[in-house]
């Protein structure tokens, strides 16, 4: 098995991910080779909690220019985990809120 920081990249600090916080939903940039089971298992271990639910999209990097210069940020993979009701909370993010 991979270690799971290679799994977990960074987590997403949005306006809409602060918001599904409350419901206890915790959004991270992952690994692309990955799949929702091994990041369920690298969020249990690194975090201590209990994961529920795993949702995955993978994100298109946007077109960005510079004058005449045309360029493309990478693609990227997107995980929104969902941590049971008797779970405790990610105390990485409660500063945050």
């Amino acid at each position: 098995m991979r270690n799971p920081h290679d799994i977990i990249i960074r987590p997403v600090i949005t306006e809409r991910s602060m918001e599904d916080m409350a419901e206890g939903k915790y959004t991270f940039v992952v690994d692309k080779k990955t799949n929702k089971s091994e990041i369920k298992k690298a969020v249990e271990t690194i975090f201590g909690v209990k994961v529920e639910k795993v949702t995955t999209m993978n994100m298109k990097g946007k077109v960005k220019r510079q004058g005449i210069y045309i360029g493309k940020r990478p693609d990227w993979k997107k995980a929104i985990v969902k941590l049971t009701e008797d779970s405790k909370r990610i105390e990485f993010f409660e500063g945050m809120e």
